[in-house]
């Protein structure tokens, strides 16, 4: 086996199981891996510099594929109810055929952190069959200095083989994807799927499960800090604006998706971002929009100019959910170290493709433990196969995917925090206004940001405001930069008996998915949880 690159001698590939490989190259950057993918013809080069992959019938995530490992170790800790259960013979006979597939083959490797604060980071590495792969976990984990490579023991592997056709029968799995998690022997298998992001967040599901134990929270969030460190994060479902409202040219950025909350304070678990560039533009959207043109940057099922190579970023032809994955120094004003103080607000954000939640609203701790629990978003037409009209989507946590824990253990922790630190929270709505998807206009960037800013800076602490008939939070009043009847959303419908037909609606679904929680809450939450009218 033909090893190159800088590693640590005594543990190579050996050391995990692989046999009779064609090689592997360790911890290559950039350039090489550019060449590579396209010598190997899995990417081409787009206008400004950026490398573009196509992940073919998978465009997003499995997470019916996803599996657990049924073993001492899980069995009474893991949330079964939301994760697939694998049992330790199908994990071995998965195991040992995916060391069999890679017989042969040219890999990649990197070796990388999962977490910025070195109390809680875990060593990855990362096996990939194609070069863009290790390329884009390279670029969204952080990456050691080179010194430290000689003597790095990985804590996790993940061995990440697109190629690879899983038996349910043999393997205990769904179909001929799997995602494969085995916490107590600290493997991840992937196989079957050529999207990135599934190594990505099988190092957050990880985290999910081992750092409550060491009175960490994990948390789906993006993050930044003030000039008075004043830190906040924004917990959010894909599409909402963790990666938008977190990217402030006023604010240091942390980190656009993945954090953990400690004693000490909160920390980005990776070295880059992963935004969504569907309709991405320069004005709205600047410092993202610069990543697209730089040497670096990853872009996924991007659509290109064939001729100039210009990413069209309005196509969604081949998905809604076309992606760029860029160093998180591709930022400017990005933090160095990835850590800072504990946050002074919480921003929960939802898209509300209804119409009919307040654009910005505090919540008291007892709803925010409420709104954290029930996790809400809408997806919209177009978005997936078989979506005609907008869908209330509830994913506890803002994360449901990637909890391994009952969703409790975490909301738990974040009450604790919140209290022990004052933290303020906010529920921002990025959705529709002035009715919902089809009917009235999503929700301008420009009004969100000020309100975000307002809220931030102290502003809207000094102002009056309301309480919402249907959801019970607090509405204020006015607020600088944004006009008085956006605030409130019944003022913006023409037909005021649909949006009061439209909010009882969507305070139902609220009703019903909450009560798989209510036996595991204190009185305060079930007294603020959202009820319908009767």
């Amino acid at each position: 086996m033909k090893q190159t690159g800088d590693f640590n001698p005594a543990y190579g590939a050996d050391k995990f199981g692989f046999k009779d490989l064609a090689g592997v190259a360790y911890n290559f950057e950039a350039p090489f891996l550019y060449e590579e993918s396209m010598r190997r013809k899995e990417a081409t080069l787009a206008a400004g510099g950026a490398i573009v992959a196509e992940t073919g019938v998978h465009t997003g995530r499995s997470p019916k594929d996803k599996f657990v490992v049924d073993d001492a170790l899980t069995h009474d800790t893991v949330w079964w109810d939301n994760n697939g259960r694998m049992t330790k013979e199908n994990f071995d006979a998965l195991l040992a055929d995916f060391i069999a597939h890679a017989k042969g083959k040219d890999l990649f490797a990197q070796d990388l952190y999962g977490g910025a604060d070195h109390h809680y980071r875990v060593k990855t590495r990362v096996f990939t069959e194609y070069a863009w792969h290790s390329l884009f976990i390279r670029t969204l984990l952080i990456r050691p200095e080179r010194d430290e490579l000689a003597g790095f023991v990985p804590d996790l592997t993940i061995v990440d083989l697109p190629s690879f056709r899983a038996d349910p029968k043999r393997h205990g799995c769904r179909s001929e994807t799997v995602i494969a998690i085995d916490f107590t022997r600290k493997i991840v298998l992937i196989g079957g799927s050529s999207y990135a992001g599934e190594m990505k967040k099988s190092v957050f599901t990880y985290l999910n499960y081992v750092l409550p134990a060491q009175h960490v929270m994990p948390m789906h969030c993006s993050a930044n800090v003030g000039g008075h460190n004043d830190a906040a994060v924004f917990f959010g479902l894909s599409g909402t604006g963790k990666t938008t409202l977190s990217a402030d040219p006023d604010r240091v950025l942390l980190g656009d998706d993945e954090h953990g909350w400690s004693k000490d304070g909160i920390f980005n678990f990776e070295g880059g971002c992963y935004a969504k560039a569907i309709k991405l533009s320069e004005e709205a959207e600047p410092q993202i929009f610069a990543t697209t043109k730089r040497f670096g940057t990853v872009m996924e099922n991007v659509v290109l100019d064939p001729i100039t190579r210009v990413p069209d970023f309005d196509d969604a032809s081949k998905t809604e959910n076309t992606r760029i994955a860029y160093p998180l120094d591709f930022i400017p004003n990005a933090s160095a170290t990835g850590r800072a103080h504990h946050p002074k607000n919480i921003v929960m954000l939802t898209c509300d493709a209804f119409g009919v939640l307040p654009p910005i609203a505090k919540l008291d701790p007892s709803q925010a433990m409420y709104h954290f629990l029930s996790g809400y978003t809408a997806k919209v037409a177009g978005t997936e196969k078989g979506v005609t009209e907008p869908q209330a989507t509830f994913s506890t946590c803002f994360g449901a995917p990637f909890m391994p824990l009952h969703p409790t253990v975490y909301a738990k922790m974040l009450g604790e925090k919140m209290a022990r630190q004052h933290v303020k929270c906010w529920l921002v709505n990025t959705g529709w206004s002035g009715g919902g998807f089809g009917v009235g206009n999503r929700m301008s960037i420009k009004y969100t940001r000020a309100m975000v800013k307002a809220a931030l800076d102290g502003t809207l602490a000094s102002i009056a405001s309301s309480t919402d008939p249907h959801f019970g939070m607090q509405v204020p009043n006015a607020c600088p930069e944004v006009p008085g009847d956006v605030l409130n959303p019944r003022n913006t419908w023409k037909d005021k008996k649909a949006y009061d037909s439209t909010a009882r609606d969507l305070t139902q679904r609220f009703e019903k998915n909450f009560q798989q929680f209510e036996g595991h809450v204190d009185g305060k939450v079930k007294q603020a949880a959202i009820r319908a009218a009767a």
